[in-house]
């Protein structure tokens, strides 16, 4: 299973590792995901996800409905 937010869609970014002699090599920076059990008020259930930490984050400023329509994901598919 890849490491990418059920919400936000954030995946891996690829990188690069520079030593002290400014030898380079490649890296995956990796999403920073959580598994959370969020409360979605419109369906009246819990939801288990993978999500973002940057999107738990904006979930707890706008909630959780209004995120995931902002980001057109449906809900009641998750």
């Amino acid at each position: 299973m890849s490491r990418v937010c059920e919400l936000s869609g954030t995946k891996a970014n690829n990188g690069m590792a520079v030593s002290h002699s400014h030898i380079r090599t490649k890296k995956l920076q990796q999403a920073n995901l959580q598994k959370r059990r969020l409360w979605w008020e419109e369906g009246k259930k819990w939801i288990s996800i993978r999500v973002s930490t940057r999107a738990l984050k904006s979930i707890q400023k706008k909630g959780l409905n209004a995120y995931a329509k902002s980001m057109g994901v449906d809900l009641r598919k998750i």
